[in-house]
Order: structure tokens, then C-alpha cells, then sequence
């Protein structure tokens, strides 16, 4: 089969070009040629500009296109208006955030995405938010590859390779032991997805007959957060005790879900369906989902191949003074 990747070296590219020669596929990259452009010198690479510089995928084929764009429609119609005619099937990589609403439970692939309306933008708006802006990507190729359009809308994407450390920030932290700050209720459901599980299964899909609109989260039952922080722990060696504060305590002290506290988002109102996902869809299309423990023990691992300035500068979480402040701050509430 003959694959052609828009991007193919970023975070999740990657892992996708292996999966792909491994399996005895031929691929074809198609980027800039300024990052990582030395990865992989076997595999043929196209230099050009999503932005309309696209003059080097005319007069070519594929079987598939795999379309990793961030959230730009205007990219995304340009590509699939262009290939339209020489590519059997478009995957485009959205997001969870393409929903306007996850207070369905259980969540499924129907629920209405945004539109601008529900997004409350104006349109012709240059500013689009995330969702909205990933949202209409998915609609671009949908209208122009009719029945032939693989939407894939993953949530948090973590494992080794991740550069964002909202993943990273717990097995790192629970590595270095003492008390950790544990968000919320110990049941508050968890759904993410390895970026290896992902990619890897969209290969596996693009060599099989399957179109439509799949949510790319994991595992099939939701995980609570004490599951996930207790099943890290389990891989590292460290002396660690969980200290959990309640939901309520976390926002009088300026804490925000998902940002300050990465991972954890607490089914509120609104978003009770957030990490409910019914996946029987995707688990019939073939996902499938690595143990907790590969996944943390192959983070760890990557973040301490990294040198030791960005070992020490994490992009996400809080810093061990914060969460000693709000311990010390929960501890004398009590």
C-alpha cells in the first residue's frame, strides 16, 4: 500500500512512518523539510508548504493520505481538494476538543461537533478556536473525500516522544517519591491514549475497508485517576504517598483541571461524558491498548534521554514548591 503522510515528523508521524515500514508499506512524507528532516533517509520525502505550496504532490498516487494538520481548515480543503482524484481514502487526526459538548454518557462518535454558531465565533473570523478549528478541518475533508473520510479524534495523546509533559508530569513527579498532590476524587475517570496505540492502529485501519468518525482514547473502560496514579507508581521505586484534595479545595487555591493538574478533569456539569467514551466502535475497527505500566516505564525512560535542563524544566503540571504550599495549605484545613 502506498501512504502518504502530511507532516510526518512531528510527535506522532513518526511512530506512524515505522509502523508503516514495518508492516511493508511504502510512504511517502510530505513537509517542510526543517524539522527532523534527517529521520528517516530511506523514505521518500516531498518539500512543499501546507499553506499553498503544493505543487509537489501533482501528478502523483496513493492509496491513502494521512492528514496529522494542527487545526486548519483552509489546509486542510487545499490537500483534499488537490488529491481528491489520486488518493483512495483521507485521514484526517482531529481531536476530542472537536466536540461541543461531552456531557453525553457514554460519549460516542455522533455527538455534535462545533459549529460556529455553538462556538459562539463569527465566521470569516481569522481567530478560530481549537475545537471549532478542528471541527471544520473535519467537515473540509469530509465534503470533498465523500465516503472516503477516516476522522480519527484522539484525546490526550502521551508516551514517549511527548514534548507538551502533561503525561510526563506524573510518572516524573511520583518517580522523584514523598507526597504527591492527588487531584480530586480517586474516582474521577480517566480515557487517553498512548501515542503508539493510536498510530498504529490508524495504519491498521487504512489497511482494512473502514470510513466514518472514531474516538482515538483508551482504555475501553474508563480508568480512575487512583488507578492511574497507583499503577505508575508501581513501575517506579520510589516511596511515594497520595495525598488527595478535593475538587472544590484545588479551585480556592487557583488550581485549574487539565492544566496546573494534567490528565485529571473531573466529570462536572457539562463534561460528565469527558473520559466516558463508548468504544466498542473502535475496538471492532481494531484499536487496541498497551498495559499503564508500558506506557509510564517507556515515558520515564524518554524524558531521562533528555538532557538534564529540559529533565528539569517540564512544560506542564506545577512545581514541588506549589504543591508543598498547597499540601501544607489542605493539611492545616483539616
Amino acid at each position: 500500500m502506498k501512504i502518504l503522510i502530511l507532516g510526518g515528523t512531528g510527535f506522532i508521524g513518526p511512530f506512524q512512518v515505522r509502523y508503516a515500514l514495518d508492516r511493508g508499506h511504502e510512504v511517502t512524507l510530505f513537509n517542510r523539510g526543517r524539522t527532523n528532516r534527517n529521520m528517516f533517509p530511506e523514505v521518500e520525502t516531498l518539500i512543499g508548504d501546507r499553506n499553498g505550496q503544493l505543487d509537489a504532490l501533482k501528478g502523483r498516487n496513493w492509496d491513502v493520505v494521512i492528514d496529522n494538520s494542527r487545526a486548519n481548515p483552509d489546509w486542510v480543503r487545499m490537500s483534499a481538494e488537490l488529491l481528491k482524484d489520486a488518493v483512495g481514502r483521507y485521514f484526517y487526526v482531529s481531536s476530542r476538543s472537536a466536540y461541543a459538548d461531552t456531557s453525553r454518557v457514554p460519549m460516542t462518535a455522533d455527538a455534535p461537533s462545533f459549529t460556529y454558531e455553538t462556538a459562539g465565533i463569527e465566521r470569516g473570523s481569522d481567530d478560530l478556536p481549537y475545537g471549532l478549528a478542528k471541527a471544520l478541518s473535519e467537515r473540509e475533508a469530509q465534503k470533498i473525500f465523500v465516503g472516503r473520510t477516516n476522522i480519527v479524534r484522539p484525546g490526550l495523546i502521551i508516551g514517549p516522544g511527548d514534548e507538551t509533559d502533561r503525561f510526563t508530569y506524573w510518572p516524573v513527579r511520583i518517580h522523584k517519591g514523598g507526597e504527591v498532590l492527588a487531584p480530586g476524587d480517586p474516582s474521577d475517570p480517566v480515557q487517553i491514549i498512548d501515542v503508539r496505540d493510536l498510530t498504529e492502529w490508524m495504519i491498521r485501519m487504512a489497511e482494512g475497508d473502514h470510513v466514518g468518525v472514531f474516538n482515538g482514547v483508551g482504555p475501553f473502560n474508563p480508568r480512575p485517576m487512583a488507578q492511574l496514579l497507583y499503577g505508575i507508581r508501581a513501575v517506579t521505586t520510589a516511596e511515594t504517598r497520595f495525598t488527595w484534595v478535593n475538587r472544590e479545595f484545588l479551585t480556592d487555591m487557583g488550581l485549574r483541571p487539565y492544566s496546573d493538574l494534567p490528565v485529571w478533569r473531573p466529570p462536572t456539569e457539562g463534561r460528565e461524558g469527558f473520559a466516558r467514551f463508548d468504544l466498542t466502535p473502535e475496538v471492532a475497527a481494531g484499536l487496541t491498548f498497551r498495559s499503564l505500566a508500558v506506557t509510564a516505564t517507556d515515558t520515564l525512560e524518554y524524558h531521562f534521554s533528555r538532557s538534564s535542563e529540559r529533565q528539569a524544566q517540564l512544560r506542564a503540571g506545577i512545581s514541588l514548591e506549589r504543591e508543598a504550599e498547597v499540601l501544607a495549605a489542605w493539611h492545616a484545613s483539616r
